[in-house]
């Protein structure tokens, strides 16, 4: 079988072509640039990551291929990103990168040089089902990603492979030191990808205006400015700028809502006020990755951001392609434009943004 692998130049997607050439397959490796805005940024780590792609290929013994998805990326992916921020919600675009880029444009153009199937380094696990596919989560529970793969389609889940899925992290690097792979203790990467280690709030004034206004509490009393709603998002805690500001019994300062209409942030005192608090969540654009809608009513298990646990909850659906969660305990800081993501059991059913 012929497969063309993401290499993304880390230590998941390398063992991921190991395994399969150890299988007998027949491997190509693919490097996708999605970011070219910021190349010779001290924080661009792409040509360091095609550096060690092309070590990992020579390693195992295999082909690489750098193609360019950048424009795709900036149409399907960054306009969102840049939409949802405007309306005052946090996004996450490697949801809507899984989907358009690595296993759309990505697949399009493996399926073109003749490939049968695509991998990646994900943690997650595909099982077929008398002609269907479950997406399953992946063995690593403190590694699982499938949570990030939710609005892929059965279509595009037939022609995935995730060889790490069964996989442990650590037994990952394992192999890889074993194998002798030149990545074997790269660190992971972490936080949008496009945004690697530079400030969040410098690379968003990039592309959004500045618009300071006030912070209030829950009571409307104005108590400091903030630098723009973009740069927060609910339940966030750091970087307020009111962390020496003390009332009532002391506790800190939580994001507890952002007015558009006023550009009025609004904060509370402690962890636990009942403003950060949600037994309900409305979420809209459903995608189900089982191939089906859950019925009506069914009991599942939420996600409402990555690495919670699964939340026990009812399935309300909603017209207009949303649903509705009504949820056993109350859920924390619920935040607009994030995924909430529906599990029975170890299958991964589909989500929605929340509204």
């Amino acid at each position: 079988m012929k497969i063309v692998v993401g290499l993304s130049g880390g230590v998941d997607s390398a063992v991921s072509a190991l395994l399969l050439k150890r299988q007998g397959h027949e491997v190509v490796g693919l490097f996708m640039k999605n970011w070219e805005d910021d190349d010779d940024d001290e924080y661009c780590s792409t040509r360091e990551d095609l550096v060690d792609a092309v070590s990992v290929a020579e390693k195992v013994g295999i082909e690489v291929e750098a193609v360019n998805f950048a424009a795709e990326y900036r149409e399907r992916v960054f306009a969102s990103f840049l939409a949802e921020y405007r309306a005052g919600r946090t996004p996450n675009p490697d949801v809507l990168c899984n989907a358009e880029i690595k296993f759309r444009s990505f697949l399009d153009h493996a399926i073109a040089l003749g490939a049968d199937r695509i991998a990646t380094g994900h943690y997650a696990r595909i099982e077929e089902r008398d002609g269907s596919y479950a997406l399953l989560k992946g063995a690593d529970p403190a590694k699982d990603q499938s949570y990030f793969l939710h609005r892929l389609s059965q279509a595009q889940l037939s022609k995935a492979i995730f060889p790490v899925g069964h996989l442990r992290k650590k037994a990952v690097r394992e192999i890889a030191l074993a194998a002798g792979l030149p990545n074997h203790a790269k660190k992971d990467s972490t936080g949008i990808c496009f945004i690697g280690e530079r400030p969040f709030r410098e690379f968003l004034s990039r592309y959004l205006p500045r618009e300071p206004g006030p912070i209030v509490t829950s009571a409307g009393e104005r108590i400091a400015q903030h630098h723009g709603l973009m740069y927060y998002t609910l339940g966030q805690r750091q970087g307020l700028g009111i962390g020496g500001r003390r009332g009532g019994d002391g506790a800190a300062w939580y994001v507890a809502a952002k007015d558009l209409a006023s550009n009025t942030l609004v904060v509370v005192q402690g962890h636990d006020d009942p403003r950060l608090l949600s037994l309900r969540l409305r979420a809209q654009d459903a995608s189900w990755v089982a191939g089906v809608a859950p019925e009506n009513g069914a009991r599942l298990g939420a996600k409402s951001r990555y690495r919670q646990e699964d939340s026990p909850c009812r399935l309300e659906i909603a017209e207009a392609g949303g649903f509705e969660l009504q949820f056993d305990q109350p859920q924390w800081a619920v935040t607009p434009g994030q995924s909430a993501v529906l599990y029975r059991g170890e299958e991964c059913l589909g989500g929605g943004v929340i509204a």
